[in-house]
């Protein structure tokens, strides 16, 4: 191999998982717009030709991107929802805790901020994450609520509203990270945000606020 020669060279293919890879980097550094096809492929150290066997469009890897990052996280969180016999307080304790630990990756809020920011200009990044990451933390969340309030652990009300009431400071929280303190906000502490907010939520929630404290 001789000195400046590409790095596709390398190898024939690379990896979906590299090409993946390398289109979260170029998003979160560029935003969706400005990102090319060219950029992504050099950074993932393959030829464009190459990416194109695996992705035809960004949208194509905007949505490899957010199944990768994203949805392993959220697979874990349905997996939470449907056990049976937990109390909804533990429920919340198991869910933020994972929570706290993608935030620590920092590589949700790039993407969540994208697609704030892009999906009025490229509506289909709204409805990749609408039905990738939206829906199925309202269904898995919302079958919860539900089932807490059978068994008469948490208050009446709409179980859909009850989740965007658990999930909006922590968008919030995110959006805070990415947007705020690059420009020199005051950092704030995801971890402490994570325990007061499932105290006050779950004070609200359940008709046993004293439960609230196990899942801080």
């Amino acid at each position: 191999m001789q000195p400046g020669q590409p790095k596709w060279r390398r190898r024939s293919q690379a990896r979906p998982g590299e090409i993946i890879e390398a289109a979260l980097e170029v998003f979160a550094e560029k935003g969706f717009a400005a990102a090319r096809l060219d950029d992504i492929a050099a950074r993932a150290g393959v030829s464009k030709g190459a990416l194109y066997l695996y992705f035809e469009t960004k949208q194509d890897l905007f949505r490899a991107v957010v199944r990768e990052t994203v949805a392993p996280n959220l697979a874990a969180v349905e997996a939470f929802a449907a056990q049976e016999g937990l109390a909804f307080a533990d429920l919340v304790g198991l869910i933020f805790g994972r929570i706290g630990e993608v935030l620590a990756q920092g590589r949700l809020g790039p993407v969540a901020k994208m697609v704030i920011g892009e999906s009025r200009n490229f509506p289909e990044l709204a409805k990749v994450w609408h039905e990738d990451v939206v829906s199925r933390v309202l269904n898995a969340l919302g079958g919860a609520v539900a089932a807490a309030q059978a068994r008469g652990e948490v208050r009446p009300g709409d179980p859909r509203l009850y989740v965007v009431s658990l999930a909006g400071p922590l968008l919030t929280g995110v959006l805070w990270r990415e947007v705020f303190v690059p420009i020199g906000a005051e950092p704030m502490d995801m971890k402490a945000l994570l325990a007061q907010h499932a105290q006050v939520v779950l004070g609200g929630m359940l008709v046993e606020p004293s439960r609230a404290g196990a899942a801080a």
